[in-house]
């Protein structure tokens, strides 16, 4: 009999916490052994009420067994189902009309014409000769101080090839060459504004956003009607000027005034009043530095048909790219030319000669081929392993894979085995002349199944890509790729295939057995542990009290001890 039982046996006599006497004997300290298992007195309640409710709990055990199985099985198909999205990917790549399968490659014999191809671009070679590279126009002004001096009081017009104009007006709002470059910007006129400082002062630059003739543009700086014209400042009096001419123009008389190199602005003020009737020219100190004032003397109107201290220079003129391609001329606004050959981009950085162009080889591209092919195969093993293991005898525990009796997975096997024995019809729908199976392609079946490539056979095979191509997609993606595709997302799909489905199954599964332990719990085992708790107490107390009563008997007891 078990402590437990011989105390619910001790409690239920009456023994224990009872005034009635006896005249036999009894030793209690034997009884309270025998009830206890021990000499010494108390019960572990919570041990006690473990051991009980651990009975209690044995279906919980079995659903949550239950439960440790659905989630190796939810693992195993989850590991699965990223080993086969793997695939699935492999063969998305290998379908795509415009994948690794119709990359191409352009090498070139020269280094002043490069190419792009896009996918799929028959491959073969081409000559390009170019005669003369396309340009974009610039123009550059005289130096002024700084990029904040001041210029005069003039209109800066810029005409484009195409008939387009604007004029900006300076010294009312645009007072410096950094505010002529800001507005010029601003004015999205397809030319690129810039201040350029160097030991000589700043300057503006214009350039032409594109290349091309139709890029092409001219400027002109000069004074506009008005009693009096200032020039744009330069830094003294004695500043050596660039060689220009321009006319001043006042109301009846024209006069042209030349501007020699080295000449400076107080020699060209003195020029212009031996030359010039009805105006007087001055040198005018300002913040900047100094500029020329001219002024009416007649009381007519004052304009200038450029400003010598802000002469504009052309650098460049915009002109297209002249080329042949083939024999064929072309004329190219741009250096990067598309269009003449369909799928190929030519990047032209120099001339030619005319008797020695450039050759242009379009190929396959061997190393993207190669590699999409070895992960493909890679991927594959990967997959078929997995599956694999789930039937394959673990002799140290006895069993197979958690997956051993699912129906889905052996499917799976015997899909996954089946595909790799695919064959095109010869020249038909779908079909090659030369690639009609893996083995045409390097990839052999081992004996376990798994795949191998052998890149001695795919490099002889790659030369021709339009028969790879046509293998893995067919004439209308009908090929070894796509067919292969459709059987696997059928296992393989994330929101239709059988694998999917079969692990929201199997999480249903798992949350219905863990509502029902939670409901065992919170319903039965709750309430046996309030019982158990409060029966195991009060035998607790009633021990505890024991040696106190024992010896109490003990003592009412003991004078007859002489008659037992």
């Amino acid at each position: 009999m078990s402590s437990v039982s011989s105390l619910n046996a001790l409690l239920a006599s009456g023994l224990i916490g009872s005034s009635a006497s006896s005249t036999t004997a009894i030793d209690l300290s034997s009884l309270l052994q025998a009830a206890t298992g021990a000499s010494s007195e108390g019960i572990n309640v919570t041990s006690a009420v473990g051991a009980a409710l651990y009975a209690d709990r044995a279906p919980e055990r079995q659903w949550q067994a239950q439960q440790s199985t659905i989630s190796s099985q939810v693992s195993a198909l989850t590991t699965l189902q990223s080993a086969l999205s793997a695939v699935s990917q492999d063969l998305n790549k290998l379908s795509d009309a415009t994948g690794s399968l119709a990359s191409r490659t352009v090498s070139s014999s020269s280094a002043q014409v490069t190419g792009a191809a896009t996918a799929g671009v028959t491959v073969g070679t081409h000559s390009v000769t170019v005669a003369s590279l396309a340009t974009d126009a610039s123009w550059y002004s005289a130096p002024v101080p700084n990029a904040g001096s001041a210029l005069g009081t003039s209109t800066l017009t810029i005409s484009a090839s195409g008939g387009t104009q604007a004029t900006f007006t300076t010294g009312a709002g645009i007072n410096s060459i950094a505010d002529l470059a800001n507005s010029i910007n601003s004015a999205s006129l397809g030319i690129n504004a810039s201040v350029v400082t160097d030991a000589t002062g700043a300057r503006l630059a214009l350039v032409s956003s594109t290349t091309g003739s139709a890029a092409d543009f001219s400027v002109s700086y000069g004074a506009s009607g008005s009693g009096s014209w200032s020039s744009a400042s330069v830094a003294s009096s004695s500043t050596q000027l660039q060689a220009s001419s321009f006319q001043i123009t006042d109301g009846s008389a024209n006069t042209g005034v030349a501007v020699n190199a080295g000449e400076t602005i107080s020699d060209l003020a003195n020029d212009i009043n031996l030359q010039a009737t009805g105006v007087s020219a001055s040198v005018v100190s300002d913040s900047s530095g100094v500029h020329l004032q001219i002024t009416s003397t007649d009381g007519n109107t004052v304009s200038l048909s450029a400003d010598p201290m802000f002469d504009l220079t052309r650098a460049s003129t915009a002109t297209n790219a002249s080329l042949t391609v083939d024999g064929i001329p072309v004329s190219s606004a741009s250096n990067t030319v598309t269009g003449v050959v369909q799928g190929l981009t030519l990047n032209l950085a120099g001339t030619t000669a005319a008797n020695s162009p450039t050759t242009l080889t379009i190929a396959a591209n061997d190393n993207q081929i190669s590699q999409a092919l070895s992960t493909f195969v890679s991927d594959y093993n990967t997959a078929l392993t997995q599956v694999n293991s789930q039937f394959a005898y673990n002799t140290s525990s006895g069993s197979q894979g958690a997956l051993s009796g699912d129906s889905i997975v052996r499917s799976l096997q015997s899909m996954l085995e089946g595909i790799v024995s695919y064959t095109a019809p010869a020249g038909g729908s779908g079909g090659s002349t030369t690639i009609q199976s893996l083995a045409d392609l390097g990839i052999t079946v081992n004996d376990d199944g798994s795949l191998a490539l052998n890149t001695t056979t795919l490099d002889s095979v790659i030369a021709n890509p339009g028969a790879l191509q046509t293998f893995f997609q067919g004439t209308a993606l009908n090929g070894f790729a796509q067919q292969f595709s459709t059987q696997l997302s059928e296992f393989a799909d994330p929101a239709t295939g059988a694998i999917a489905k079969e692990i929201s199954n199997l999480n249903q599964q798992y949350s219905g057995l863990q509502s029902q332990v939670n409901d065992y719990e919170s319903g039965y085992i709750a309430s046996q542990q309030t019982v158990l708790t409060a029966m195991y107490s009060k035998a607790e107390i009633a021990l505890q009290q024991l040696p106190a009563e024992m010896q109490q008997i003990q003592s009412q007891l003991g004078n007859n001890s002489s008659k037992n």
